[in-house]
């Protein structure tokens, strides 16, 4: 079986019809030729873009000279109402003040502070789902309820059933509904005679938000004076001065940042998720093995345990290689470049994609094949070394990419310890991206309780 991937448009399309796809769906508004090519060139009589593929050029844009290539700033137009000047969306000196704030909160260390709450969450989210035993779930909608309870706990110490929190969950969900975050500017620099708008509902939505981060911000800047505050993520990102000027962030900067610490650990995580979980159930006997390697940790699941999950860890690398969150990032040259020999003007889009990079058929064994164990073989590391980037890589690699990979295993983990899930006929899940890889009709999956009467029923019902 071949999990689902979205069907590529015709090689040749006119501009409209590419627009229109586009406007869809990111992925399948692309060439099937795009899975082969080192790199592709899109020309209309407003633009260029060039689709890099070649792990080469991947790392000269990335890692070698990433000055050269910063965030094109067409990404903010879709993004400034929520995330004003974020560590997502700014470039230079701004960027560097930035990420020497924030880097620190992540490392390791902080990891292992924060692995309480995580815990807490991912238990809170299985007795959700155990309260659904017997149902079909949609769990994206539930994907997305974890990794918001997540964000929630280990950054300000509040549960998603918190009055604010809960807010904020409910506004973001509406910012989404009334426009997709990944502005079509950002891929498609059309000339500025194209109006640049914001639809009220998805201002409105985005002043909501912020005013809530606000609050929650504001509060904790009066308990750090106060002495009281919790000693979390917030706490550690606010009393964090910047090492070289020794300034730390002022409440307007730090609502910025906050909103991209739950755009990219709520939306990302949850996405992630959702597709492990599909993936899974899809996969039963790869579910089954999850459900064993668990089964040995204690109840009270350590920080030091995570390192023991070590298929669980690759089937959530795999589920991040075939549905990576972001599946597309653009930047931009800011001189002319040559590259695989073609002459790129000033100010073309470089898009980079870890969706074809991560299935790209010169690179991966059985690229659209859903196969953990391909992690421990020498042809798989060889294949993610130079083409496994659902963080991106270099300087700009998400800050939050340990985090994450701690909190996916153990979502995973503890919910498939305690519960079965299965695939439901006639619902497969139809990928299509916009800000992340979401499925066009949700994730529809059963859910019934991991115990001896339930595998009993099950294997009845299968005979």
């Amino acid at each position: 079986m071949i999990p689902p991937k979205p069907a590529s448009r015709p090689d040749k399309v006119s501009l409209w019809r590419y627009l229109r796809l586009f406007r869809a769906d990111i992925l399948s508004a692309q060439p099937a030729r795009l899975y082969r090519a080192w790199m592709a060139e899109f020309r209309t009589p407003f633009f260029r873009s060039y689709l890099c593929n070649d792990p080469a050029l991947i790392d000269l844009v990335l890692k070698e000279r990433p000055e050269d290539f910063p965030k094109s700033e067409r990404i903010r137009e879709g993004l400034a109402p929520l995330l004003g000047r974020s560590v997502f969306v700014t470039n230079g000196a701004e960027w560097r003040h930035q990420r020497r704030i924030i880097d620190p909160a992540f490392e390791r260390g902080r990891l292992h502070g924060t692995f309480p709450a995580m815990r807490a969450a991912a238990f809170a989210a299985r007795d959700r789902l155990a309260a659904q035993a017997g149902q079909i779930v949609e769990v994206e909608a539930e994907a997305s309820h974890a990794a918001a309870d997540v964000i929630f706990r280990t950054l300000f110490s509040i549960p998603i059933e918190h009055e604010i929190a809960a807010d904020v969950f409910r506004q973001f969900r509406a910012h989404q509904k009334a426009q997709p975050l990944l502005n079509l500017a950002a891929f498609l620099p059309l000339p500025r005679i194209f109006p640049r708008f914001h639809r009220r509902s998805t201002l409105r939505s985005a002043r909501a938000i912020r005013a809530l981060i606000t609050r929650l911000t504001e509060e904790r800047m009066a308990a750090i004076r106060a002495g009281t505050a919790p000693d979390d993520l917030a706490t550690k990102i606010m009393t964090t001065p910047d090492p070289e000027t020794g300034q730390p962030f002022d409440t307007a900067e730090m609502v910025d940042q906050v909103a991209i610490f739950f755009l990219a650990g709520h939306e990302t995580s949850a996405s992630a998720l959702a597709w492990a979980l599909y993936l899974v159930a899809a996969f039963p006997e790869v579910q089954d093995r999850v459900a064993a390697e668990v089964a040995s940790l204690p109840d009270n699941i350590k920080f030091s345990d995570i390192s023991r999950l070590s298929f669980t860890r690759d089937v959530f690398r795999e589920a991040l290689r075939l549905y990576p969150p972001v599946p597309m990032m653009v930047r931009q040259t800011l001189r002319p470049e040559t590259l695989r020999g073609r002459r790129v003007a000033a100010g073309a889009q470089i898009v980079l994609s870890p969706w074809h990079v991560q299935r790209h058929e010169r690179l991966w064994d059985r690229p659209d094949a859903f196969d953990p164990d391909r992690w421990q073989s020498e042809d798989g590391r060889r294949a993610a070394r130079s083409a496994f980037l659902p963080f991106s890589a270099g300087p700009r690699v998400c800050p939050g990419a340990g985090f994450a990979m701690v909190e996916g295993p153990l979502l995973l983990a503890v919910l498939t310890r305690d519960l079965r899930f299965a695939t439901v006929a006639g619902r497969e899940p139809i990928p299509e991206a916009h800000l992340t890889v979401r499925s066009r009709a949700g994730i529809h999956l059963s859910v019934t309780r991991r115990d001896a009467t339930s595998q009993l029923v099950s294997r009845l019902k299968q005979s």
